[in-house]
């Protein structure tokens, strides 16, 4: 058995000739380190007795990666061909796959990794060690994975420069592309950090980048939250100490202070080739690589987060391409995000939010689920937790609030189908903005979530867009149609498009600057209201005014919205972090009805952000012109946007244009746009009408299914009262947990 350990003068340095003062202030997480390459002492106490392991396709750079890496840290560097298996065998790699052939060379190759053992080292995996389960589950006991995720074209283009013929699993009818395809499935089970390696990155850029990601790996406190009613020069020590993590800010929902959670160090930023990398990817891949720089891996682990989004992009939607991005005339393109089993954009974070939350939840309390919902949030969330597996569902349940009056008959006809075992809808009496500002009255009632923990062992959790995790997977879809795009072949990666979003809570356009901050050319944000235009005078004016203005119902009444929830993170961001300021703006817009930025913060936020607005006649006009030129339905929110857009754009660059919703949910409005005479009022009767149009895109599936299976059903109703709301939670409470347990 080789054994290889790190020098011994330098533990008996970090033992003995260190005070044990100096030592704990050394290896406390809160100091600031230099380069961590550039010093003994700091390089040692990120490896330690772990191992640095590189992992990659053959051609990735590992060779060459770690003996920069091992210089960097002053520590032995192995590589496992030209050290472990060539020494053990007494011949080389290829003579040795020559002569046994592929599945017997795994085996040998598993046996000599399971004989191996090192410790404090960079070490180098060859390109099929990943196969081997047994060994890989050996070497990852004592060591940090590393896998150097470098794109399958750069592969191929740098193995046939070396002229690299024997590859483990290369045979005639089975193509190298077929070979690097096929180990993706191996490398994404074993890794725990990923790193990014472009085409064109120098080996001591990724040597560099290696070191970055073990630091950031072991060193969560790097990735913490803050309220954005909370300052960083104000905080006091209580708060410092009171650290909020990923699955932190899942769980709680809310901040105490009535603020909303954001990475007090903002979200990671993607160079160029990094992105690049990303244009052939899989939407899925995509996902998985920007999650991944989003929650740290104490959080959840890599290979945790991959099986997660696999799940939740993966059989659940109708197309293979989950958000696809289709020409619609001109220089606008539509971002189709309703292809989901509810048929809106929210499907996107909560076919995948569940499961976060699942997983960060102890096990040892019961979760009540708290959600408002406008219209499309409700019958997505109820789909996304009843996919929960089944203990999951005993120790999670979830009542949907929603204004009885204020949602289309289809959209009520599936939050009332969605019903199940552990998910209620409930109807109020009241608007969307009653329901909720009462979720958030709720949520910061000490005496009310203090009763429920100690009678029930129940804890109240919120499933909104102001949970951090709800906003997260919408910066995927953002990110990802600008690579559609420059994979189409319509920009080249660095030019500029612009995003037109119909926008009533301002969630989906955050996520759209969160994707321009990460590092996606996006220009300008249009912001699309309907006739509730408040966010719209807002962006134009600066003046946040609620006085005297009425909810209006109109055909698009996901944004039928007065109060945007997630307003409140973007003004924190560009205002510098000043939780005090923002703590102001929302205090004064509670108790006055209104608020207004000073000059300078307005045209920060005029720099990225414009809008307009649309009405209900000029809504149905833009669907039947859509329909009449390109035989493409619009739904009456995406319509909304593509008015905007047609005011607003400049026609300088592409306009991606937000398709939230599938136009089955929205029949009435759409059969009237589409100059229908006479309307059935059966929803499943209004969807049979419009698929005879033989329109693009075809009737929603999921929300075909849906209506046929469960028709209206029955739901409880409540009055706009906050002693009501919280009786019905407590009554839904006992008749779950207590029946359950």
């Amino acid at each position: 058995m080789l054994h290889v350990f790190q020098y011994q003068p330098l533990r008996l340095i970090t033992q003995n000739s260190l005070s044990s003062t100096c030592l704990k202030l050394m290896l406390s997480r809160h100091v600031a380190f230099a380069p961590i390459w550039k010093s003994w002492f700091s390089s040692h106490s990120i490896l330690g007795k772990k191992n640095i392991i590189l992992m990659g396709p053959p051609g990735a750079g590992k060779t060459t990666t770690g003996r920069i890496v091992g210089q960097k840290l002053d520590c032995p560097v192995i590589d496992i061909d030209d050290d472990v298996l060539e020494t053990t065998w007494n011949m080389s790699v290829s003579e040795k796959l020559q002569d046994v052939g592929y599945e017997e060379f795994l085996e040998e190759e598993g046996k000599a990794l399971l004989k191996f053992s090192a410790s404090g080292s960079v070490i180098s995996l060859s390109g099929s060690n990943p196969m081997h389960a047994a060994g890989m589950q050996h070497i990852k006991k004592n060591g940090i994975v590393v896998y150097l995720d470098v794109p399958t074209t750069v592969i191929m283009s740098r193995l046939k420069s070396k002229q690299m013929e024997r590859i483990v699993g290369l045979s005639p009818g089975v193509s190298l592309k077929d070979v690097l395809q096929f180990r993706k499935q191996f490398y994404k089970r074993w890794f725990d950090i990923r790193v990014l390696c472009g085409g064109d990155v120098a080996a001591e850029v990724v040597a560099e980048k290696v070191l970055d990601a073990v630091k950031r790996y072991q060193d969560s406190e790097l990735e913490t939250f803050i309220s954005t009613r909370s300052s960083r020069s104000g905080r006091s020590t209580e708060e410092d100490s009171n650290k909020f993590y990923f699955s932190d800010v899942v769980i709680q929902g809310l901040a105490l202070d009535g603020g909303l959670f954001v990475p007090e160090r903002g979200l990671p930023k993607f160079t160029a080739e990094e992105w690049q990398g990303l244009i052939e990817a899989t939407y899925v891949e995509r996902a998985q690589v920007i999650l991944e720089g989003c929650i740290h891996p104490a959080d959840i682990p890599a290979s945790k987060l991959a099986g997660i989004i696999e799940t939740a992009y993966g059989e659940n939607f109708s197309c293979s391409k989950v958000a696809p991005v289709r020409h619609l005339a001109g220089n606008q393109f539509l971002l189709e995000l309703f292809h989901g089993p509810t048929a809106s954009f929210k499907d996107f974070a909560l076919q995948l939010m569940p499961h976060l939350f699942a997983y960060c939840i102890p096990r040892s309390c019961n979760y009540l689920i708290l959600v408002a919902t406008s219209g499309d949030t409700g019958s997505a969330v109820l789909d996304g937790f009843s996919r929960l597996h089944d203990p999951d569902k005993q120790r999670i349940a979830l009542i949907n609030f929603f204004p009885e009056d204020g949602v289309s008959p289809i959209q009520k006809s599936q939050m009332i189908g969605c019903q199940n075992e552990n998910a209620w809808s409930v109807g109020v009496k009241s608007d969307f903005d009653f329901c909720q500002t009462a979720i958030k009255q709720i949520f910061t009632n000490s005496d009310f979530t203090g009763f429920l923990t100690v009678e029930y062992g129940t804890a109240l959790a919120a499933a909104n867009s102001i949970n951090w995790a709800r906003l997260l997977p919408q910066i995927v879809y953002h990110a990802s149609a600008y690579l559609d795009l420059v994979h189409q072949g319509i920009i080249s990666f660095g030019s500029p498009v612009d995003i037109c979003i119909p926008t009533g809570n301002f969630g989906n356009m955050l996520a759209a600057f969160y994707a321009k901050m990460m590092g996606i050319p996006i220009r300008k944000c249009i912001c699309a209201s309907n006739e509730n235009n408040v966010l719209t005078e807002f962006i134009r004016t600066g003046v946040y005014d609620l006085r005297g203005r009425k909810l209006i119902s109109s055909f698009s009444p996901a944004v039928d919205i007065l109060k945007s929830s997630n307003l409140e993170r973007y003004l924190h961001l560009i205002a510098n972090e000043d939780g005090q300021l923002v703590t102001q703006l929302f205090n004064q817009l509670e108790n006055q009805g209104h608020f207004q930025l000073q000059k300078d913060l307005l045209g920060r936020l005029q720099q990225v952000l414009v809008a307009g607005w649309c009405s209900d006649e000029d809504c149905l006009a833009a669907i039947h012109s859509v329909y009449s030129t390109t035989g493409y339905i619009l739904d009456t929110h995406t319509a909304v946007a593509k008015v905007v857009a047609d005011r607003l754009q400049d026609r300088t660059c592409p306009i991606i244009i937000s398709s939230t919703a599938h136009y089955s949910k929205f029949a009435p409005a759409i059969l009237r746009a589409l100059r229908i005479a006479e309307i059935n009022q059966n929803p499943l009767s209004q969807l049979h009408l419009l698929s005879s149009y033989s329109a693009l895109p075809p009737i929603h599936w999921g929300l075909l299914e849906t209506l046929k299976k469960t028709g209206n059903g029955d739901h409880q109703v409540c009055a706009a009262d906050m002693s009501v709301l919280m009786s019905h939670i407590e009554t839904l409470i006992q008749n779950h947990f207590m029946k359950v347990f």
